[in-house]
């Protein structure tokens, strides 16, 4: 069941300083490899118990602490992001549910390279509380696992005994702490 309108209405923005965008990938088979955007932008509308979230991280924003080369790779790379020819991740939903135990699942298109793929983040919400400044906050936080091939990132390197380097599966989790606006 959806959660009331009256706890969540009005337009909430992510406070940078305190949101993130992770993603995990397995390499060598053996572990997660795990890296993130610094950029994180996200805006929360509720208006009349119609939920919609907009998010968006700067992919020369990424946390890889590789050396540059490796990053200009990912980052810039035909292979990989690209970010010359697409500087952004983007998802904007199309319907986003919140339950009254504080479950969320947010249906949507994600951009990655110019091309959108449907997808369904499920997490957890917190309700707005007051900060100390009197400004209200309420928090999101949505996973997903995808294919990176969907979205053109094809690169791969076979191992030498057998298997590839890289996984397919990326798993990406958000985490939005919202401050209400106006």
């Amino acid at each position: 069941m959806p959660v009331a309108t009256s706890q969540l209405s009005g337009v909430f923005v992510a406070d940078a300083a305190h949101s993130s965008f992770q993603f995990a990938i397995k390499h060598m088979k053996v572990s997660a490899y795990r890296a993130g955007f610094a950029d994180v932008q996200a805006r929360l509308v509720a208006d009349d118990g119609v939920l919609s979230l907009e998010g968006r991280a700067r992919v020369e924003s990424v946390t890889i602490s590789n050396p540059p080369e490796f990053r200009e790779h990912v980052v810039n790379g035909a292979d990989f992001f690209d970010a010359a020819n697409h500087p952004e991740v983007i998802f904007r939903s199309t319907s986003v549910a919140i339950t009254d135990d504080g479950a969320v699942s947010a249906e949507g298109e994600l951009e990655i390279r110019g091309i959108s793929r449907a997808v369904t983040a499920s997490g957890a919400y917190q309700p707005p509380v007051e900060d100390p400044y009197g400004a209200s906050r309420a928090a999101i936080e949505l996973a997903v696992t995808i294919d990176r091939r969907a979205w053109g990132m094809n690169w791969q390197m076979p191992l030498p005994r057998g298997g590839d380097a890289l996984g397919n599966e990326v798993e990406i989790t958000v985490h939005l702490e919202l401050v209400k606006q106006g």
